[in-house]
């Protein structure tokens, strides 16, 4: 599990410094941590035949770090989130990383809030107490808003929405989507 993250995230990092025209000197790097709240949602077959499928969902939060560059009106952000939750007995966790590309509305030299939209591709790695425990791509949109603090610290609030193709055929499982209110604290170095 450990090295299919690692290798995917190696790619996104490789891939998301491709849109740089004019070279990565020029654009603005930041580090930064993020928190929000996420909802997780998907399906658990029966065991037997007649069983229908039975939904399960769960909320918590989710915290994770962030790394990215920007510029002008582009944005990229490598991401690694970590979801712990608890609901009614039943423990799930996930670890994803994510690539995402957001397009900025305003300019930061005409205001200090930039509307934002954006896409995101990543790989999840998802386990219950059902003993279950997937893997597969993901992939989805966001929206929100950077709000810039100083000309160090930017402050950002978001919401993220991402598909999975993630299944476990022997229990006939899928993760089918996560959407996440996050907050963002950025130091641009």
């Amino acid at each position: 599990m450990v090295k299919k993250v690692g290798i995917a995230l190696l790619c996104m990092a490789l891939g998301t410094s491709l849109y740089a025209r004019d070279g990565i000197s020029e654009s603005k790097p930041f580090i930064g941590f993020e928190i929000g709240y996420a909802t997780v949602q998907g399906d658990v077959g029966g065991f037997f035949p007649g069983d229908v499928f039975r939904d399960y969902e769960g909320s918590d939060v989710e915290f994770g770090i962030r790394i990215g560059a920007k510029k002008d009106e582009w944005r990229t952000t490598l991401s690694f989130n970590y979801f712990d939750g608890d609901e009614d007995g039943k423990k799930q966790n996930y670890g994803k990383g994510l690539a995402s590309i957001d397009y900025l509305f305003l300019s930061s030299n005409e205001s200090s809030f930039q509307p934002f939209l954006g896409v995101n591709v990543g790989y999840i790695n998802y386990e219950s107490t059902e003993d279950i425990d997937m893997s597969g791509f993901i992939y989805g949109a966001q929206a929100g808003v950077i709000v810039s603090v100083t000309d160090n610290i930017e402050l950002d609030i978001q919401y993220r929405y991402s598909l999975s193709s993630a299944t476990q055929d022997d229990h006939d499982a899928s993760l089918d989507h996560i959407g996440s209110i996050v907050f963002g604290l950025n130091y641009i170095y």
